[in-house]
């Protein structure tokens, strides 16, 4: 079993990283995202509190992803290992996760910081849309329809932005992300358990060097 923490700014690539190598190694990602809205529809006990915070609009605590996560380690399928993807995002989370893994006799072996420039990362997420109705990704500068206006997946002719994905918020998520994340890549670092991987490649060098650390770790 091999434990991971992907780390990285939003746009650089966490996602589809976790992806490729759920693919190339059976590890199993376990996004905060998709365990709470997991959480919610199963009516956990802890999903049922995320649910009431939620539709207050407030922020989920750290409480609260902290059960989640927990009642997640639980199922037989994390034997494989994990990837946790945008968790932990604070010291305190972090913190509560290493006492989670103790608990259940389970070790984090490496953590992983994709490092993108801010000016790429405003790019990147400024940058991109979808078809509205296949959901096909595209982007201004790096993928554009082969036929101006046209989806190459399903010929639709209408395509959406999301609109949290303008320069000006993404620069306000930055801030935010650079906030949180420095003192745990001290955190980690401290641990001895950071590993920095240029994020600004190719997709596949990327994979190829994420690869490696998980090679060097699971042995």
């Amino acid at each position: 079993m091999t434990n991971l923490i992907l780390l990285g700014p939003p746009g650089a690539g966490k996602g589809t990283q976790a992806r490729m190598l759920m693919e190339s190694k059976g590890l199993i990602q376990l996004s905060t995202g998709d365990l709470l809205r997991e959480a919610v529809a199963k009516g956990t006990q802890a999903g049922k509190a995320a649910k009431q915070v939620m539709a207050a609009g407030d922020l989920v605590s750290d409480e609260i992803v902290i059960a989640i996560v927990n009642d997640r380690l639980d199922q037989p399928d994390v034997a494989a290992g994990v990837i946790f993807d945008g968790f932990p995002r604070t010291v305190i989370q972090a913190e509560a996760l290493d006492n989670l893994l103790k608990d259940k006799e389970m070790k984090l072996d490496s953590v992983v910081l994709l490092e993108v420039p801010d000016s790429a990362v405003i790019e990147r997420i400024s940058g991109r849309y979808t078809c509205a109705g296949c959901g096909e990704g595209y982007h201004d500068l790096h993928k554009v329809p082969a036929k101006p206006g046209v989806c190459d997946n399903c010929g639709e002719t209408k395509f959406k932005r999301r609109v949290d994905d303008d320069a000006a918020t993404v620069s306000e998520r930055l801030k935010t992300y650079h906030a949180e994340t420095s003192p745990l890549t001290v955190y980690y670092s401290d641990k001895g358990l950071l590993k920095r991987i240029n994020a600004m490649g190719d997709i596949d060098i990327i994979s190829a060097q994420l690869n490696e650390v998980f090679d060097r770790t699971s042995n």
